[in-house]
């Protein structure tokens, strides 16, 4: 039985292969070429492109144990990216309930069209409109005291919470769509029978929407923490001298400094540390799912 159903599943994927070989061709050449290269480049003491001697080394490594900095800078990007996901979270789920099972027709395709806006603009232009929204004089500055019958100033630049603010609005389009498509597929005649049973709005959502949405959530929260874990754009402008962060320190090895070797490191290091967290955490995720 077991060579039988071998044999069957084996069938079953040979006129599957034509269509499967574009796509992991592509995967092996963008993904697993890249990483390989940096993989070697970590274990080098300079680049062969230089022009000077290189040899292979673990020194590149050994300099993350050996300076209390990176580790600094590592635990605050973590907290980074646990602040943004939970932020993204509490602005995304409502948001995508409310296309979900509120709002129907056009009003629905304007509002899901608002949200997936950003994506239809470059990274760099979302970043600096922040910058232009939250200087001081900017345009929140002079709407408030447009309003306001007092005079106040408002600088958000250069600050932790700007950081926050930009990668919030970069990062909250992927919490509202994957929710969206949890709380889409609920049947709404679980949630009046729930309503007719004697729940109130609270429990609905506790006890049925919020479990039932749970894959969603996780799966919005794993496409926020991981690349904001390693962003540096946002944390670079935004936050200028206290937008340092792990990011931002990669970004100088590869840019500012020339030092792959060290940048290659620190980015495996990350993953590493990204991919035992997440390693950790899948119990607790299998089950919420």
């Amino acid at each position: 039985m077991a060579g039988n159903i071998a044999a069957g599943s084996r069938s079953g994927i040979r006129p599957a292969l034509p269509l499967l070989a574009p796509a992991y061709l592509w995967l092996t050449l963008a993904i697993f070429l890249p990483l390989s290269a940096m993989a070697f480049f970590s274990f080098m003491t300079d680049l062969p492109l230089s022009g000077k001697d290189w040899s292979f080394t673990i020194r590149n490594y050994a300099a993350f144990f050996s300076s209390g900095l990176y580790v600094t800078l590592l635990w605050s990007s973590l907290r980074l990216g646990l602040e943004v996901t939970l932020w993204c979270a509490l602005i995304g789920f409502p948001a995508a309930y409310v296309l979900a099972k509120v709002l129907k027709g056009r009003s629905r395709e304007a509002i899901f069209l608002l949200v997936i806006l950003p994506f239809w603009s470059n990274g760099l232009v979302r970043i600096f409109s922040w910058a232009m929204v939250l200087r001081e004089g900017g345009i929140l500055d002079v709407m408030l005291n447009a309003v306001l019958p007092f005079k106040i100033s408002v600088d958000l630049m250069y600050s932790y919470p700007a950081v926050i603010i930009g990668l919030v609005h970069s990062y909250v389009p992927y919490m509202v769509l994957t929710c969206y498509l949890t709380l889409q597929a609920i049947d709404d005649s679980l949630i009046e029978a729930a309503r007719s049973l004697g729940a109130s709005r609270l429990q609905v959502l506790r006890r049925l929407v919020i479990p039932l949405a749970m894959p969603g959530l996780i799966a919005g929260a794993v496409l926020i923490f991981v690349p904001v874990v390693g962003s540096f754009m946002e944390p670079r402008i935004l936050g200028g001298r206290t937008g340092t962060f792990y990011g931002t320190v990669i970004e100088d090895q590869f840019v500012a400094v020339f030092n792959w070797p060290l940048g290659a490191a620190l980015s495996f290091i990350l993953l590493a540390v990204v991919l035992v967290i997440l390693a950790a955490a899948s119990p607790v995720l299998r089950r919420a799912t």
